[in-house]
C-alpha cells in the first residue's frame, strides 16, 4: 500500500516539474492525433489558449469535464519523459479562476499583435483550457511502450527545402567581384 502511495507521489512530482519546465506539451483530446501546444503551468494544472489568433484546439476535442492526454518532453534531452492523463476543465470567461489563469498565460504570450486588449480578446474569442492531472503517470521512466508510437506528421501547406539552382552558386561569386 504505502509503495502505491509513493509512486503516485513520485508521479505527481513528476507530471508537475516535468510540465512546468517544458516549452511545449503535446495534447490529445478525444478527437484528431495530438498537438504541441504552449502552456504555463499553473495552480497544479497545465493552462493553455486557443482559437482566432491563437493556437488552434477546435479539432482536437477537448470538452470541459472530458478527458486528455498530455505528453511532456525532457528538456534535457527532447525525448518522451512522462504521459499523464488529464480532465479538461474550461473556466467561464472573466470568473474568478479565468482570471488567474489567464494572468499567468498572458504574462508568457510572445508577441500578441494586441497586448493591451489580449485579455478582453481571449474573453469574447478563445478557450482558455486547464488540464489537471487524473490519476499518475500512464508513460515514465520504467514505463514507457517498446515501439516508437511515431506518428505521421500534419497535413500543411509548407514545404520542405528545394534544391537551389546550379547557377546560383556562380551568381552569387560574380556580384561579389563587381
Amino acid at each position: 500500500m504505502t509503495e502505491t502511495v509513493s509512486q503516485a507521489l513520485h508521479d505527481r512530482a513528476l507530471i508537475e516539474e516535468a510540465t512546468k519546465k517544458s516549452g511545449l506539451i503535446w495534447v490529445r483530446g478525444t478527437a484528431g492525433p495530438a498537438r504541441a501546444l504552449w502552456h504555463v503551468w499553473h495552480d497544479g494544472a497545465a493552462c493553455l489558449v486557443g482559437g482566432p489568433g491563437e493556437q488552434p484546439l477546435d479539432d482536437l476535442g477537448l470538452a470541459d469535464g472530458g478527458p486528455a492526454t498530455v505528453t511532456v518532453r525532457s528538456k534535457d534531452k527532447g525525448g518522451r519523459l512522462v504521459a499523464w492523463q488529464a480532465r479538461v476543465h474550461e473556466p467561464a470567461p472573466r470568473s474568478e479562476a479565468w482570471q488567474a489563469t489567464v494572468e499567468e498565460l498572458k504574462g508568457k504570450r510572445l508577441n500578441a499583435p494586441d497586448a493591451d486588449t489580449l485579455t478582453e480578446r481571449w474573453a469574447r474569442e478563445c478557450r482558455v483550457l486547464r488540464l489537471e492531472p487524473a490519476g499518475g503517470a500512464v508513460q515514465r521512466p520504467g514505463l514507457m511502450p517498446d515501439d516508437a508510437q511515431a506518428a505521421p506528421p500534419l497535413a500543411s501547406p509548407a514545404t520542405t527545402r528545394r534544391p537551389i539552382p546550379a547557377a546560383l552558386p556562380k551568381l552569387l561569386r560574380r556580384g561579389r567581384r563587381g
